[in-house]
């Protein structure tokens, strides 16, 4: 990992509702297709409680193209405040630095709430695809994806 780059994002990794603490975890996984990553745990700054986390994938392959580049989950008691959102909204200059141009993130057609955050990001949605039987082991058993691509340009 380029650990010595990503220290210098770290006072930037926070708002005043969440903060993203850097996971000792491993996102490397090339049976995936995933060069590198980051996985952090989305910690809510008021009770200190963490409250899920985001994952942001490197790389590319048939697999990513279903599983996307950045995966969150918040946990229930944390829900509807928007917490996926922010934590993808605060990897943004990171992942800029990363000199990405665009992240993939999928959600299932019927997770309604992972949509809506795709939307207030601003994401595009790109297509709904239906994952092969293949992939779905990968996917939580989804047999179809929305591929919503979050541009990163800055004039974007």
């Amino acid at each position: 990992m380029l650990w010595n780059f990503f220290s210098a994002f770290r006072p930037a990794l926070r708002d005043d509702q969440i903060a993203l603490l850097l996971s000792n975890e491993d996102v490397y996984d090339p049976a995936l297709g995933i060069d590198d990553g980051y996985t952090f745990y989305i910690q809510e700054r008021r009770s200190r409680r963490r409250a899920g986390y985001i994952s942001l994938r490197l790389g590319e392959s048939p697999q990513l193209y279903y599983l996307g580049h950045i995966g969150y989950r918040i946990e229930e008691p944390f829900r509807g405040h928007g917490y996926a959102a922010r934590a993808c909204q605060l990897l943004i200059p990171f992942m800029r630095q990363l000199n990405l141009s665009s992240v993939c993130i999928t959600a299932d057609p019927d997770n309604t709430p992972s949509r809506k955050t795709c939307e207030h990001l601003g994401c595009v949605l790109e297509s709904i695809v239906p994952v092969p039987q293949s992939f779905r082991y990968i996917c939580s058993g989804s047999t179809h994806k929305c591929r919503y691509i979050l541009l990163l340009d800055e004039t974007a």
